[in-house]
């Protein structure tokens, strides 16, 4: 292979190496900023963050082994071959996240011959961004060597070095500047433009000199049109995200705000229409949620005193306004992660219909903060609670395991007051429910009695997935609750008061399975999956 000699080069060769690095530098941030974007994406489009987590990556470094091969090829060809490799990275990752939206929103999950492609369509993303990130490597070695000849394990050593460092910078940059300021579609359109510009700088300005007019011709063109893309993309994405909302949440949406912890849709006009999401999972439904609550609320509150109660979670106010239908409550506190959550049960007309305006009530107090955390923390709410309402995301979702952890459980068990009473909501009660009842485990290993008990609705609030049958009915849905206590005899005399028949509508108590015992899910040995 005949080299170029320095001389061909604009700039000393001391300038091109430095060039070389910061080249490096920023298409390795672009890369991770890639890498990224679709672990978050995953998690959100299609759950059990662990698991997409682990496929994406685990794809991604093994087809970055063999783009690495497949770069060998073009070691010839070491510039244009670089500078058609960045754009392929740029176009392939720019565009990932709208592709994979666009799938979920209008194929994803719905019954047809695509349902989850989108699934399949992360590997493949995974795979192609994986493939030509791995070939980057071999052809910058190359490159650089061409600027001054040096021992191959001090070139080695300088590529890496910057690649690392640009990988935090990205690292860093995707969660602190690019999801809060451009969400996570323009903000992969935007690092895809940053990509292709380096790309084509680096190889243009260094060694422009070194290609021939036809590789001159394809590079430049295939440039432009990677950022003709780009930017047509860009100037679409409102239009774009505005349309995908609507196919994935119907054509009623009233209120979609991205908070710093997640999405929050509110879709239909009044209580009987309104539908709440979070992260694209349908959390209230104004149907049945009436029904839900008072099945995970009643039984606590009938069970014994209630003067002091916890929410956790239920930023919608729901849970609280059953809490105070009953006479004898002086306080309920509620500890939502997410203070957007509030702030639209607070000022949201239909929501704030909903939960009885409970926000306004004087006994109502808000903690805005992570529910474990708060557990753990001292101040006055070392308080004993006659009552704790757990109205958490479903135990399935991973991001909720520890929130139904044994130590979880145990920090509840402190605040307890001696005849207080702790309510959970448990995920559906089906055949061989594992979830379901390793939460009535984990709740007996923190040192509670349980009594586990469960109501259907006509419609699937508080539960992941879509919300109607093929035919387009709403979907009946099982609910499963566990009520706790740290003496048992409040258990027997919630029964004996007739609570989990009358006083939550229906709902009937349900009888472990003879079938296999449950172990508890501990934070170091969490036993859910969605």
């Amino acid at each position: 292979m005949i080299e170029p000699s320095t001389e061909r080069l604009p700039v000393t060769p001391r300038t091109g190496r430095f060039l070389v690095l910061a080249g490096v530098f920023i298409c390795a941030a672009c890369g991770l900023v890639y890498e990224l974007e679709l672990v978050a994406l995953a998690a959100y489009l299609i759950g059990d963050s662990v698991t997409q987590a682990s496929v994406v990556l685990s794809v991604m470094v093994f087809a970055m082994g063999v783009g690495s091969l497949l770069a060998k090829r073009l070691r010839c060809r070491a510039a244009v071959g670089f500078g058609l490799v960045e754009a392929a990275l740029a176009l392939i990752g720019g565009s990932s996240a709208l592709v994979l939206y666009a799938a979920f929103a209008w194929a994803g999950d719905r019954g047809e011959v695509w349902a989850g492609g989108s699934r399949y369509l992360f590997v493949a993303f995974s795979l192609a961004i994986g493939v030509l990130i791995g070939a980057e490597v071999p052809l910058l070695m190359v490159l650089i060597q061409r600027i001054r000849r040096q021992d191959a394990g001090g070139a080695v050593a300088d590529l890496f070095a910057a690649d690392y460092v640009g990988a935090l910078v990205g690292g860093l940059a995707f969660p602190f500047l690019l999801l809060p300021w451009f969400g996570q579609l323009t903000g992969a359109l935007l690092t895809g433009a940053v990509n292709v510009l380096v790309g084509g700088a680096l190889v243009f300005g260094l060694f422009g000199r070194d290609l021939s007019g036809r590789g001159r011709c394809a590079l430049a063109g295939a440039n432009i049109a990677v950022l003709a893309v780009l930017a047509s993309a860009a100037l679409l994405v409102d239009d774009f995200e505005r349309a995908a909302r609507r196919a994935v949440y119907g054509s009623d949406i009233r209120v979609a705000v991205q908070t710093d912890v997640q999405e929050v849709v509110l879709t239909g006009a009044d209580r009987a229409s309104l539908n709440l999401y979070v992260d694209g999972r349908l959390r209230v439904s104004g149907r049945d949620e009436r029904r839900y609550h008072r099945a995970l609320v009643e039984p606590a509150m009938r069970g014994g005193p209630h003067a002091r109660v916890l929410v956790l979670g239920g930023g919608d106010g729901l849970a609280a306004r059953e809490a105070l239908r009953h006479s004898g409550v002086r306080r309920v506190d509620i500890v939502e992660v997410d203070p957007g959550v509030v702030e639209l049960a607070r000022g949201d007309p239909a929501l704030s219909e909903l939960n009885g305006r409970a926000y306004r009530d004087p006994r109502v107090r808000s903690f805005h903060a992570d529910a474990f955390h708060w557990l753990r923390g001292p101040h006055e709410r070392r308080l004993p609670y006659d009552v704790v309402i757990a109205d958490l995301p479903d135990p399935g979702i991973t991001a909720s395991t520890k929130l139904y952890s044994q130590e979880f459980f145990g920090l509840v068990a402190r605040l307890l007051a001696d005849d207080g009473r702790f309510a959970v909501h448990a995920g559906p009660v089906v055949t061989r429910s594992l979830t379901y009842w390793t939460v009535d485990a984990t709740l007996r290993a923190a040192g509670l009695a349980t009594t586990p008990y469960r109501v259907t609705g006509r419609h699937s609030a508080h539960a992941a997935g879509p919300d109607r049958t093929d035919d387009g009915t709403a979907r009946p849905h099982d609910w499963g609750f566990v009520l706790a206590a740290r003496d048992p005899g409040r258990l027997a005399a919630a029964r004996d008061a007739a609570v989990l028949r009358g006083g939550a509508r229906a709902a009937e108590r349900v009888r472990p399975p003879s079938w296999r015992g449950f172990a508890p899910s501990t934070l170091v040995h969490p036993r859910y999956s969605d």
